[in-house]
């Protein structure tokens, strides 16, 4: 019997997610928690892939799942050099740049690893990573900030953003090429883009501040200002860079990332809470009307997702704001195993453009 079962692998900062899927049913699913005394342990991202290479293996054996059926082994994208978005083969250039990347760390640089380690252990399976963090199809006005010096980046949520563009355009009986969107990923990271037929040919760079405000990111915040901080000596380059991202947004508004609690605030009147939680609505706002510009205002839907998009209150703030520019669809949350497994079946079809990686 031919093989037919694609393995989906997504490390998190402190969770590690698998899954077999034949064709496009889930068959079994698995996630594993790492402490952070665990992760804390090691002193890189890459010096975590023996312990959690072991820890699938462990989960894997009481799955019933014979590898012998591994066809394809989808691993999340990680941070890598610009690439066009889609499927790339794992090859040993990506293996060297999610080792040592030359953009930065994070866990999903684990993605592709583990999924060439555990092709290799399934014998004629194949390891690939598919629309990863650092997709960029930018348009070259898209590049320009204001100085040479300093050059826009395409940084953002590829996975989600593609997987929910085309779930749209088969609801309609149509295909994400033939589209113009406005998507918006709000979650931990909040990144905004512009789809012109099937290219995100801008967006904010959701990772390194730039674009709204976060549960836990500052977003766009005044340069004059960020560069006296810099060199008032009052703060360390990690602690600034920090105030960027992770101890930034919301939480340093509020002292918690938590919209929910944020929500509740906002639905009993404090007015911190509720000042807080409609300004990131607002900037929300902001960014997508940028975009509506990008696109010359030929768009087809705004569509809102991530984890914010399950809030009826905050979603509905930004609809009042934007539902002039075009239909608002809502789709919550982010499924990435299911997209994952997606764009391994259509490897398995042979309907995927696959991507030589080269550095």
């Amino acid at each position: 019997m031919a093989k037919s079962l694609i393995f989906v692998i997504n490390p998190g900062s402190t969770s590690t997610k698998i899954a077999v899927f034949e064709q496009d049913k889930q068959v079994w699913m698995a996630s594993i928690s790492h402490s952070p005394e665990e992760i804390n342990a090691f002193p890189s991202i890459y010096s975590q892939f023996d312990y959690r290479y072991k820890s699938i293996s462990d989960k894997m054996k009481d799955s019933g799942i014979n590898a012998e059926d591994i066809a394809i082994v989808m691993g999340r994208g990680g941070l890598i050099r610009p690439v066009e978005s889609g499927v790339l083969l794992v090859n040993e250039a990506l293996k060297a740049d999610l080792r040592d990347s030359p953009v930065g760390e994070h866990a999903s640089n684990l993605g592709g690893l583990l999924a060439a380690a555990f092709a290799d252990s399934f014998g004629s399976a194949k390891a690939y990573i598919a629309d990863p963090v650092a997709a960029d199809e930018f348009d070259a006005l898209a590049r320009i900030s204001g100085h040479p010096l300093f050059e826009r980046k395409s940084l953002y949520h590829p996975l989600n953003h593609k997987a929910v563009a085309r779930q749209y355009a088969s609801s309609i009986s149509t295909t994400y090429e033939e589209l113009n969107l406005i998507i918006a990923h709000m979650g931990g990271g909040i990144t905004v883009g512009a789809h012109r037929k099937g290219r995100v040919v801008d967006t904010n760079n959701g990772l390194d501040g730039d674009g709204p405000f976060t549960p836990e990111r500052s977003g766009t915040i005044p340069a004059g200002d960020l560069v006296r901080l810099c060199f008032s000596e009052k703060y360390t380059e990690q602690e600034i860079l920090k105030m960027l991202t992770g101890k930034g947004g919301m939480v340093a508004y509020l002292n918690t990332s938590d919209a929910r609690a944020v929500e509740e605030g906002f639905l009993n009147n404090e007015p911190k809470a509720t000042l807080i939680y409609t300004a990131m609505a607002y900037q929300i706002s902001k960014e997508i009307g940028a975009m509506f510009t990008v696109l010359k205002g030929e768009v087809d839907a705004i569509i809102l997702t991530g984890g914010l998009a399950y809030s009826h209150v905050f979603t509905k703030m930004i609809a009042e704001r934007i539902g002039k520019l075009g239909p608002v669809k809502v789709y919550p949350g982010e499924d990435e195993m299911r997209a994952l497994a997606a764009n391994g079946l259509n490897v398995l079809k042979g309907t995927a453009k696959i991507i030589e990686y080269q550095p």
